[in-house]
């Protein structure tokens, strides 16, 4: 069965969800990794390196899901602060990698220079499953708001509220998948009771910036570094991105705040969602994830460029 059939057959068409139907989609979804595995123990050997910093917990049934931060050991408020932030997406797995990888093996080189939080999983439950949303089917890249109906946005949110106004930078890793054409976007439309209209899905890199507050220079910065690993992805006939003009190359706009981005959440002058395409037949899984640490390298740099200035 396809998922765009398998979502068609749950509910009414043209009438959005109700508890039944997000019940019987949530039952038949599958664990398929362990967020305590592939991430936790990541964490367990940084410690060294970074204050790993509990924010909170998920409660989903039975299962619950510690969430974690890493926040410098050196941290200094006179110091730009920068944020990066993974698995938004729990499905789009080089942003949970990517976060590991640059805490891992960037994020020294700029010790007693900025501060960095990175919070490298913000969707445990989505990750093991490999989706899109949550466990209660809501979409938590579009929840960062008060009152958040999401538990990962809202703890998330608490994280960051208390440095709000702090932040330089802010970058969200995500991915943009095959997936997203045959099964993220039925689902939504069967949710949602609206008719599914077909797309396309880019063929690799691209950025996402914000039409509230534009950061072109920022924006580049980061496709230049990109592009050193992986494709930046071209337009298609339409001159578009999945759907949006393309403002510069590699780059679309998308009111971040007025969404409920994640994006949105610190106010930091600078900020960017990266979007990799993990199924391309010109990139690896080790690309996309060298991709991720690059473009947060990349985002650094651009702002301790800006404070020297």
């Amino acid at each position: 069965m396809s998922s765009a059939f398998a979502h068609a057959t749950i509910g009414t068409p043209g009438q959005p969800w109700g508890p039944e139907e997000v019940a019987q989609w949530r039952a038949r979804q599958v664990r398929q990794r362990s967020h305590a595995d592939d991430v936790l123990a990541a964490l367990v050997g940084l410690d060294a390196q970074w204050q790993r910093e509990p924010y909170g917990e998920l409660v989903y049934g039975s299962r619950r899901y510690p969430l974690h931060a890493l926040r410098s050991k050196d941290w200094q408020d006179h110091r730009p602060t920068v944020l990066v932030t993974g698995g938004v997406h729990g499905y789009e797995t080089s942003g949970v990698h990517g976060a590991l990888r640059f805490a891992r093996e960037h994020a020294a080189g700029y010790a007693g220079r900025v501060n960095l939080l990175v919070v490298p999983c913000v969707s445990p439950w989505g990750y093991e499953h490999i989706q899109r949303w949550n466990h209660d089917a809501i979409d938590p890249n579009r929840s960062f708001r008060e009152p958040s109906p999401a538990q990962e946005a809202a703890a998330l949110m608490r994280l960051v509220a208390p440095l709000r106004g702090q932040f330089a930078a802010h970058i969200d890793l995500h991915e943009t998948t095959d997936t997203d054409e045959t099964e993220f976007r039925p689902a939504l439309a069967a949710r949602d009771g609206k008719p599914f209209e077909p797309g396309s899905i880019p063929d690799g890199f691209y950025l996402v910036d914000d039409t509230e507050n534009p950061q072109p220079a920022f924006q580049q910065a980061i496709i230049a570094a990109v592009e050193k690993i992986t494709h930046i992805a071209p337009t298609d006939a339409q001159g578009q991105l999945i759907g949006s003009p393309a403002v510069a190359r590699g780059v679309i706009r998308y009111p971040l705040r007025t969404l409920g981005l994640c994006a949105s959440v610190t106010g930091a002058r600078y900020t960017s969602t990266t979007e990799v395409y993990p199924d391309s037949p010109r990139a690896t899984p080790e690309q996309c994830n060298a991709a991720q640490a690059a473009a947060v390298c990349a985002a650094i740099d651009f702002v301790l460029a800006q404070a020297s200035a």
